[in-house]
């Protein structure tokens, strides 16, 4: 398979690192990934605020760039989500069909499509796994509290098998950190009270780790916990399965 990675705008410009980790773990898994360079945001910050017609530029030069790989990984949930689930705004062609069906967030891809749980690393750390609303309630990374179904957690299954590492069990599991994109903005007093539970509950239960499968989410959280100078560290997923230390 030929898979193409899709980098978000955020990742790109504030956390390089975790890019960097998701292609490192790629080609760890023998994965044939190639980095097209003329990639840019998939319009999500755009469709969200209420200008989806905005994004229709965005989401062309998407579909674009991705439409020759058998699959497209990203180390984000919510802008998976946005191109399966919102890339209505443009003409549906065969090309479009194609990207939306194969776009994959990365632990999904690891574990659905790879058929591998073991990648290998090693995290000698308790971690605590925040559940990103858009992968968990969009994608279906993993149940929701809300709904009689049986418990499972894509993130959950691949973090199990890191050597070390210990999962903390959170009193609120699937609680969302309040970020929401623009949400943070427009709702500032209600986001941050909202990411402020997210945090005690990890210190409450003795994590040393905060992951998640979104880093506009671990984002939010680092800025509460750096502003509170709170003894919790921020990691994308990707960065831990690329870990041997």
């Amino acid at each position: 398979m030929k898979v193409g990675l899709f980098i978000p705008c955020y990742i790109n410009q504030l956390y390089p690192q975790v890019g960097k980790a998701t292609l490192e773990l790629l080609e760890k898994l023998n994965v044939d990934v190639v980095y097209p360079s003329g990639q840019t945001c998939c319009g999500q910050p755009m469709a969200n605020s209420g200008y989806e017609n905005e994004s229709v530029g965005a989401c062309n030069n998407f579909v674009k760039n991705f439409n020759e790989f058998d699959y497209i990984v990203t180390p984000s949930g919510s802008c998976a989500y946005h191109v399966k689930k919102h890339f209505d705004v443009i003409p549906q062609t065969d090309e479009v069909t194609k990207v939306r069906n194969n776009v994959y967030e990365l632990c999904d891809f690891i574990l659905n499509v790879l058929k591998i749980k073991d990648v290998g690393a090693r995290f000698p750390h308790k971690v605590g796994i925040h559940k990103s609303c858009h992968g968990l309630r969009g994608l279906r990374l993993g149940s929701c509290s809300e709904k009689v179904t049986p418990e499972y957690s894509y993130i959950g299954e691949l973090l199990a098998e890191v050597s070390g590492v210990e999962i903390i069990t959170l009193n609120r599991e699937d609680e969302c950190c309040g970020f929401g994109g623009t949400f943070a903005v427009v709702e500032e007093a209600i986001s941050v009270k909202m990411g402020k539970d997210r945090v005690q509950d990890h210190l409450d239960n003795g994590a040393e780790v905060i992951t998640a499968t979104d880093t506009s989410c671990l984002m939010h959280l680092e800025g509460l916990i750096t502003r509170h100078m709170q003894p919790l560290k921020v990691l994308h997923i990707a960065e831990i399965l690329n870990s041997v230390n």
